[in-house]
């Protein structure tokens, strides 16, 4: 039976979904999400839920082992989910760093949701990489095995920066990537950025925006870095070696790579997701942002169906015995209340450059948004000052 629940309730040993959950599922978008929690070493701003060798232990979850997990928790999924399953619209690799995996373990995963779910024609297929992960051979392989979209972490091309943030990859190897990930023919490409790193200047910002944009790939993240507790960069900033991120200098940077981005032919469509073309948008991203389902494999994944989200637990050899003993690796649940599925669907929905509907919001808080909104066509939607108070829109449309 699962463990002890934080912030929820327990989940069923056989992961039962409540009836209101499942109810016209059919009709909603779905995607499969895959955490890989294995890293070579850890950055120091990461508080994501990896683990490197030596934290393992030696123990029996590893690379080499963790298709065979993920795939068995592809079948509990199926057979949760039962008449509610439908093909997959995307399929997504996070952590961690899912290409410490070989390709064939990514094929493996691929073929387990192709037989129980089913690939949606045209399903997008991301994994994330870091840089010194990949070889100009491996991308061809994972490119083989049925991955159609590659996201490539380069943070920064500042060598200070990348060292600040403990990034062990040397400045040009991404660019290098995307070289290399269109010549194996990705559909699409993807760099992600951080701004605001301790010690960055915007010269340095500016310089991560040239290479990025130089290297030509069709999609760009750039995230605001944030002190995340329990992290070595927060310990650091504890102890005054360095200076937590200034929010001004982090506007400042904002507006610099939405220009230096807009100007080089990227639009944005979410807050911190520019792509050269519409069909270049992260297919799974929008699937998160307008509340379709997923399911979350993997330990410390998290799955939301029907307004009913859950985590798995955390750590590899736990997930690893609840998977193999044939019981859900839930570590909690939690049913959104209409309240609560209203309030999170303003929070994302507004985040994107399609808008949210003028129909669901209370007009007489228009006004008081003068500058932060524009009001066109039935829809509202976030001004770049808005953007960078999308917090305080959000509060205003949910009293």
């Amino acid at each position: 039976m699962p463990g002890a629940v934080i912030g929820g309730e327990p989940v069923p040993a056989d992961g039962t979904l409540p009836a209101t959950a499942l109810r016209g599922a059919r009709a909603r978008p779905f995607g499969v999400y895959v955490h890989v929690p294995f890293c070579a070493t850890r950055c120091g701003y990461c508080d994501f839920n990896t683990y490197t060798a030596g934290e393992l232990g030696g123990g029996t979850v590893s690379p080499a082992t963790y298709a065979d997990l993920a795939v068995a928790e592809v079948r509990f999924a199926r057979n949760v989910l039962g008449a509610a399953a439908r093909p997959a619209s995307t399929v997504f690799f996070g952590g961690g760093t899912p290409t410490l995996l070989a390709p064939a373990a990514f094929g493996a995963i691929l073929d387990a949701i192709g037989a129980e779910f089913g690939l949606a024609d045209g399903a997008e297929v991301t994994t994330e990489a870091n840089p010194e992960s990949v070889t100009e051979a491996s991308l061809n392989e994972l490119r083989a095995s049925g991955i159609t979209r590659v996201s490539f972490g380069m943070q920064s091309a500042v060598p200070g920066v990348l060292a600040v943030l403990d990034r062990v990859h040397q400045p040009g190897r991404p660019e290098q990537c995307v070289g290399w990930a269109k010549k194996a023919g990705f559909e699409h490409v993807s760099l992600d950025l951080i701004y605001g790193t301790p010690g960055e200047s915007d010269a340095d910002w500016e310089r991560s925006l040239s290479a990025a944009i130089a290297a030509g790939p069709d999609h760009v993240s750039a995230y605001a870095l944030t002190v995340e507790q329990g992290t070595r960069l927060a310990a650091r900033v504890r102890r005054g070696e360095l200076t937590a991120p200034d929010d001004d200098v982090l506007a400042g940077r904002y507006v610099i790579a939405d220009q230096r981005l807009s100007a080089a032919g990227y639009r944005w469509y979410e807050i911190s997701n520019w792509a050269a073309a519409d069909g270049a948008r992260c297919a799974h991203n929008m699937l998160y942002w307008t509340g379709g389902d997923w399911w979350g494999i993997g330990p410390g994944a998290h799955s939301h169906v029907g307004g009913t989200r859950w985590w798995n637990v955390r750590h590899p050899a736990a997930y690893a015995s609840r998977i193999g003993a044939g019981l859900s690796p839930g570590q909690a649940r939690e049913v959104l209340t209409d309240d609560e599925r209203k309030l999170e669907r303003v929070m994302l929905e507004i985040r994107l450059a399609d808008g949210y509907p003028l129909a669901a919001v209370d007009s007489a808080v228009i006004p008081g948004l003068d500058g932060l909104v524009d009001v066109r066509h039935d829809r509202l939607f976030l001004t770049r000052h808005g953007r960078l108070l999308a917090d305080t829109v959000v509060r205003a449309l949910t009293p």
